[in-house]
């Protein structure tokens, strides 16, 4: 019985801890994960009508005086121009160069021990995080440069990536904890 007993002060003391610290960040690597599949990344908008526009010149005629001072006719093509659409020039000034993501590499989550508490922190830093996670209202009919449109609906619903990884992750883990500790105080009693 002594036997038990100190295998049991040893799981006690040290190792429960360590397999519920184990599982702890086990549990915040999988909502890092969750979050970062869950978070929708930013495309650039499709435009209808053509980048450019090309506009052809007229054909025309010259005349000139050649060395035998007679008068020469020719066919010239009109110049060709080409020019931005509006499309174009929307892409140019607001979305060239730009790749989605920003909001998706942002999470950052942290595990730390308080006392007898697993704490799991997850944060975006980004200023529009909180519009992307819970919606946000907007102003119909109102233009957007950047779009080339005007804004048709007065709510843009939320994604809720933050709130669904963390319920899944609350439904799962504690169970899995409770499982592995189930497990360490089965082999004390076992006598392994």
């Amino acid at each position: 019985m002594a036997k038990v007993d100190a295998q049991l002060q040893e799981l006690l003391n040290g190792r429960l801890d360590a397999i519920i610290d184990e599982k702890s960040s086990e549990a915040a690597a999988a909502l890092l994960s969750k979050l970062k599949k869950r978070t929708p990344v930013g495309k650039a908008p499709h435009f209808d009508e053509p980048m450019t526009v090309t506009m052809k010149g007229d054909d025309y005629t010259t005349q000139t005086v050649n060395k035998k001072g007679e008068q020469v006719f020719r066919k010239r093509k009109g110049k060709t121009y080409r020019f931005r659409s509006k499309s174009g020039s929307i892409f140019d000034r607001y979305w060239s160069g730009y790749s989605g993501g920003t909001l998706r590499r942002a999470w950052r989550v942290s595990h730390e021990k308080t006392g007898d508490d697993h704490i799991i922190t997850a944060e975006n830093p980004e200023e529009y995080s909180s519009y992307v996670e819970y919606g946000h209202r907007q102003t119909p009919g109102r233009y957007v440069p950047a779009l080339g449109k005007r804004l048709k609906a007065s709510w843009v619903n939320g994604k809720f990536m933050l709130r669904t990884s963390a319920d899944e992750i609350a439904e799962k883990y504690p169970k899995a904890v409770q499982k592995v500790v189930d497990e360490a105080l089965k082999e004390v009693f076992r006598g392994k």
